[in-house]
């Protein structure tokens, strides 16, 4: 059959069975059909064929048969399997369920945000319009009180004012749509914290819960009562097992007990108790999340006080990050509070599953049924093997591991929750915790854990076997397969036909195959360094060379961010011809000699004579 034809097939039959149900006044949810009709063909005695296409007679069966299990009203299977429906669908982790919380909180907002950042607002009314939806949007955000509360109005309007007046509207409807929600975001943490800073000083708050306070009074409350809750499903529950296991040791009883179911009620007592004490972990989480917030806020509220003293103004670059940080850890507050409201809601509405053991098991029967046994718990369990434990010298091949020698032993994931797996395979699923002290088994990357070292020892012997067994046990009863947590093996299922062929203590999972696999010659891509150099001269020299760049000079740099980001010009002017000139010349010097030789020329004489002639003057006289 195609895919989709079987997906049509199967909507049909769900549907089919909420109609029957229905008809007979009894609502059923579309996953719990789904779940009851999966629980019926898994069931062998039923002899569905999961091979063979259904006909019309066998969809007939499996509706008649989902519709009959699901009108049983006394039946702690059923009830059961509708808690674990209900649980899946109600909870969820801490980090999906505030993601999912912030999420709705978004959507919820996302008209009015629209309405701003939308907004075209040009004249006065239109402004002072849109000043007040801002207003309302930061009130709504932060859920500090009402917007139809005047006074709330009033002083979230003051706080808005200090830090972004109306006259600032012009610039923010400037801004694009996703810088809008960006500002709107931090404006609501600021105002936020002012509010909550003079809510601490005495000088507002108007609107504003004690959160915290609200918090150490209620994680307290929701604890005891879900310890009280968790006591009575235990004391229950060891009130079963102890009845069971006397049943064990004596097969007669068995017939005298069967129309008890006690095995249902014990699988659903003790899935109460597993689902209260995960919701349990959670509200410890809880608690200390907030014994943790408590102090920051103590903190922040504490170094606001000193930074703002008695100043009339405070630069926003100090205060803004405390007053966003007061306004995250009172989100968180908030978170906290709606957290511990649906755990407590989810622990409330697990109690209507718990019916039938009122119907079957009132206080009169248990009593008879407990005349002569010893009620042991859990823990008194364990006290009485807790010297018992595995030798590992006694097996060859197989691993176990022991406190003392196992890093993070406690957080081992121990298959089947933590029960025997060795009980409750041989004595048709008896549930008995076991006992890590002992010794758990390592098989196959999977950890198994049981009450005495006997049980250990057996189960070591022939692991398969006994995992199958436990594998048909959940098949009879589809609680067992959330309860015991056996998704995985489920996951693949055995035709029917070949079920009754084949032995299923001899049906063994293929562990051995033949393979081959290739080496790639270069994985990676080759990372051939450039720079690198062998010869030790080069890099003196580069080393050198180096030193040498460190005295030079850098007159201009240009990187690829600053070219062509502007223009850039520069003007000199060139030298010119310089010169200097004096008023007059003046001089000093020697006067010159001036000597004269008369009579060279001769004369009327025969002889002629010279005759020195001194025209120098002295030097006073020049």
């Amino acid at each position: 059959m195609p895919p989709t034809q079987a997906e049509s097939v199967i909507k049909n039959i769900i549907r089919e069975i909420g109609q029957e149900c229905a008809a007979h006044g009894e609502t059923v949810s579309e996953t719990l059909a789904a779940f009851m009709v999966k629980a019926v063909v898994l069931d062998p005695s039923n002899g569905f064929n999961m091979e063979r296409t259904l006909m019309k007679s066998d969809v007939q069966k499996l509706v008649k048969l989902c519709v009959s299990r699901l009108l049983d009203s006394k039946n702690p299977s059923l009830d059961t399997i509708k808690m674990q429906v209900y649980f899946d669908m109600n909870y969820t982790s801490r980090e999906e369920f505030l993601e999912e919380h912030h999420r709705i909180l978004e959507s919820r907002l996302g008209s009015v945000i629209r309405e701003i950042t939308d907004n075209r607002a040009c004249t006065r009314e239109e402004l002072e319009s849109l000043y007040r939806k801002i207003v309302s949007y930061v009130l709504l955000r932060s859920g500090l009180g009402s917007p139809t509360d005047i006074k709330v109005v009033r002083e979230a309007t003051a706080a808005l004012q200090s830090i972004f007046p109306q006259a600032e509207l012009g610039t923010f409807l400037t801004l694009s749509k996703k810088d809008k929600e960006r500002q709107l975001k931090e404006l609501t943490m600021v105002v936020t914290g002012i509010r909550l800073f003079n809510r601490d000083c005495g000088k507002g708050g108007e609107g504003i819960d004690d959160l915290p306070a609200i918090l150490q009074e209620a994680i307290p409350a929701t604890t005891q009562h879900i310890d009280s809750q968790l006591q009575i499903a235990q004391d229950q529950a060891y009130r079963y097992t102890a009845i069971l296991e006397t049943v064990a040791e004596n097969p007669l009883l068995s017939m005298e007990l069967q129309p008890y179911m006690l095995k249902e009620a014990l699988y659903n007592m003790r899935q109460y108790e597993t689902f209260l004490q995960i919701i349990l972990s959670d509200i410890i989480t809880c608690a200390q999340e907030v014994e943790m917030m408590i102090k920051q806020l103590g903190a922040q509220l504490e170094q606001l006080k000193m930074t703002v003293k008695s100043k009339t103004a405070v630069p926003t670059s100090q205060v803004f990050p405390i007053f966003i940080a007061l306004s995250n850890l009172w989100t968180s507050f908030q978170d906290e509070t709606v957290l511990i409201s649906v755990l407590s809601n989810l622990t409330t509405h697990l109690e209507p599953f718990l019916g039938a053991h009122e119907l079957l098991f009132p206080e009169k029967v248990m009593q008879n049924l407990l005349d002569g046994l010893t009620v042991k718990t859990d823990v008194c369990r364990m006290k009485e093997h807790m010297e018992d434990r595995v030798r590992p010298v006694d097996f060859g091949k197989q691993e176990w591991l022991f406190p003392e020698t196992t890093a993070n032993f406690d957080k081992l994931l121990i298959q089947y929750r933590g029960f025997c797996a060795y009980t409750f395979a041989t004595t048709d699923g008896l549930l008995l915790p076991g006992n890590p002290a002992i010794g758990i088994l390592k098989y196959k990357e999977k950890y198994y854990t049981f009450n005495t070292r006997d049980a250990a020892y057996l189960f070591a012997e022939s692991p398969e076997n006994y995992i199958d067994l436990i594998k048909e046990k959940a098949k009879k009863n589809a609680e067992l397969i959330q309860l015991l947590e056996l998704h995985q093996q489920f996951e693949t299922l055995i035709p029917y036909s070949q079920m009754k062929d084949v032995d299923k203590h001899h049906i063994k999972p293929i562990t051995k195959c033949e393979s081959s696999t290739q080496t790639d010659t270069h994985i990676l891509p080759p990372t051939i360094v450039r720079s690198y150099e062998w010869n030790e001269w080069e890099l003196r020299r580069k080393a050198i060379k180096l030193a040498n760049l460190r005295r030079k000079v850098t007159h201009s740099v240009q990187t690829d961010l600053s070219h062509m980001r502007r223009e850039n010009c520069s003007q000199v002017y060139p030298p010119k011809d310089a010169s200097t000139q004096s008023m007059r010349e003046s001089s000093t010097r020697v006067p010159r000699p001036q000597i004269y030789i008369a009579g060279l020329r001769g004369g009327q004489g025969k002889i002629t004579y010279g005759v020195k002639v001194n025209l120098t003057r002295a030097v006073d006289e020049t």
